[in-house]
């Protein structure tokens, strides 16, 4: 089913007509599908709903988080055009606002920044400032709040230190570069 985003016509404090803010239209099912799913599978809830910018936000957002730099700024690119084409729909123009507050909002402008993200990591200057521009006008608090919501999963060095210190197997288990292990303080009341 195809649900039709809306738009919105805000009032300021003084009572005077605020810019029409558009909103894409919730789906319940892609977000209980997101969900459901374990966070490498997400390919199956755009397959499911290939026209939900939603998933394919998600979608990017696993690829960014997997070092698919390509494959994120793609899936990025074709979330952000879907959310534009549903914008559009209900009447939005390009440069009106797109609230966070909403959190259907969310999927378009999750994945202006990881367009941004993934167009700088490719050396796209260009391509990287105008998704920038796009997030910050439609909202401009919302870079912020992606970054302290929607952060990429970091890939963490783990070391056997036992191994490493001689008390355990003969070479140290590990996954990434090691990590040197904290050097003691030599005096009483140093940090």
């Amino acid at each position: 089913m195809t649900r039709v985003p809306a738009l919105r016509w805000s009032v300021t404090p003084d009572e005077t007509a605020a810019e029409n803010e558009a909103s894409l239209a919730d789906d319940p099912a892609v977000r209980q599908a997101i969900a459901e799913s374990v966070r490498g599978d997400v390919r199956a809830v755009v397959t499911a709903h290939p026209a939900s910018p939603l998933a394919w936000a998600e979608l990017a957002d696993s690829a960014d988080s997997s070092g698919h730099v390509v494959e994120a700024f793609a899936f990025a690119t074709v979330a952000a055009d879907l959310a534009r084409e549903q914008l559009a729909a209900a009447g939005w123009q390009p440069g009106s606002p797109v609230p966070w507050s909403d959190e259907p909002n969310r999927a378009y402008l999750r994945a202006l920044d990881a367009q941004r993200r993934a167009a700088e990591a490719l050396g796209l200057r260009d391509r990287a400032a105008g998704a920038a521009r796009e997030l910050a006008d439609a909202d401009a608090e919302a870079p912020a709040r992606i970054a302290s919501e929607y952060t990429p999963t970091q890939v963490i060095s783990i070391v056997d230190l036992e191994a490493s210190a001689g008390r355990g197997t003969e070479a140290p288990a590990t996954i990434g570069d090691p990590i040197a292990a904290p050097e003691a303080a030599g005096a009483a009341g140093e940090d």
